[in-house]
């Protein structure tokens, strides 16, 4: 499987090291040990297309996301996981800018 890493081109698979699913987003200090529990050892195992961290460890060191069918092994896409990072983060604002405004219409 080759990976197009956005820093080093197309590398085998073999030069990365797999962390996992890129959606479980870790719970807050106070969220309790039940919350811990599920987000450490539940997880999905979807059949399809599915965002996951890669660390390229024999290459430039960096964290991409990538989106792969887990069926057939296909990477649909490659980014620097600092841009998905960003990403989030503006829609998260602008969704607390949207129930701020319906907030202040009442």
């Amino acid at each position: 499987m080759l990976i197009t890493c956005p820093f080093c081109g197309p590398r085998d698979a073999a030069e990365f090291t797999y962390r996992g699913d890129a959606a479980p987003v870790r719970p807050a200090a106070d969220a309790g040990e039940a919350a811990f529990f599920d987000y450490v050892y539940l997880r999905d195992n979807p059949a399809g297309p599915i965002r996951e961290h890669w660390f390229h460890r024999a290459g430039c060191h960096g964290w991409v996301t990538v989106v792969r069918d887990t069926r057939t092994h296909a990477i649909e896409s490659v980014v620097p996981a600092e841009a998905v990072v960003a990403a989030e983060a503006a829609v998260a604002a602008e969704a607390a800018v949207a129930v701020e405004a319906e907030g202040g219409a009442r």
